[in-house]
């Protein structure tokens, strides 16, 4: 796995993230492709949206939002 990025305190719409899991506030931030089964079939993987997914640095419990 990748070293992990800056945790800290993430605002979502105006509303602090806290995990429900854990009710941890910090979360360390990656970028992940929506993979599509046709865009799989033909190579095309890169085309298919992304999502931005904020990690618990506790738990580790992921978050996953479309338009950050």
């Amino acid at each position: 796995m990748d070293q992990k990025k800056e945790s800290k305190e993430r605002i979502i719409k105006g509303h602090k993230l806290n995990c429900i899991v854990c009710k941890n506030d910090t979360f360390w931030t990656r970028e992940s492709l929506m993979s599509t089964r046709g865009m799989t079939l033909i190579n095309l993987d890169w085309a298919n949206k992304s999502a931005q997914n904020f990690i618990c640095d506790s738990c580790g419990y992921v978050y996953w939002f479309l338009q950050p």
